[in-house]
Parts: structure tokens; sequence; C-alpha cells
């Protein structure tokens, strides 16, 4: 069974900072690209940010660029997203994916955590 579990949401103040984790289980963690993306009340789900494999390589959203790293732990099956300056714009149930090409599209993930929600206030 398959499962991606997201934890380290919560609310923080404009230009806090948040860390997320992603434990995964159930799969090949070392041969999945795995990412975050986001999803605001009433807009689409969103990119914010993928890594490769190893950890060597990493893309992001523009609207995070330079506010957000992720990261990973092959041996503990665990990504991290580390989010600094966050803004209210950054309000969002904040979900882990898993792909073997994961990129952009939503369309590239094959697996989904549950969502951890992520609430910056003014």
């Amino acid at each position: 069974q398959v499962l991606l579990v997201e934890s380290g949401g919560g609310l923080v103040q404009d230009g806090g900072s948040l860390k997320l984790s992603c434990k995964a289980s159930g799969f090949s963690f070392g041969s999945y690209y795995m990412g975050w993306f986001r999803q605001a009340p009433g807009k689409e789900r969103e990119f914010v940010a993928v890594i490769s494999v190893r950890g060597w390589s990493a893309d992001y959203g523009d609207s995070v660029k330079g506010r957000f790293t992720i990261s990973r732990e092959n041996a503990v099956s665990t990504v991290y997203l580390q989010m600094n300056s966050l803004k209210p714009e950054d309000t969002a149930v904040y979900y882990c994916a898993a792909g073997t090409a994961l990129q952009r599209s939503i369309a590239t993930v094959d697996y989904w955590g549950q969502g951890t929600q992520v609430t910056v206030s003014s």
C-alpha cells in the first residue's frame, strides 16, 4: 500500500517559516521524483517544487522561487519543503507527490498525499 504522509503544516505569521515533511512508504522511494503542490480555496492545484531521485536537481514554481527549498533523505524515504518568508498568498493545502517522471504538471503525478494545511496570517 502506497502512503505519503505529510506533516508540519500550521498557522504562521506573515514573514515566518515552516518546514513540511512527507514520509513515504509502499514504493521504491529512491526511484521516484518527489514534489509538492498546493491548492488554495477556489483555485486549481498548482506546482510548488520537484526534486530529482538523488536530490541533485530541483525546480520551483515562480511564486516560491528563492523562498522555498525542497530536499530529500532517501535513507528515511522522506521529502521536505522548507518555506521561508511566507506570505498570506501562500495559504493553501500542501500536497506531497511522487512520480517516476514528475514535473510541473499534475498529470505526471503517480501518487498523492492527503495534504496538510498551511495558513499565513497578515
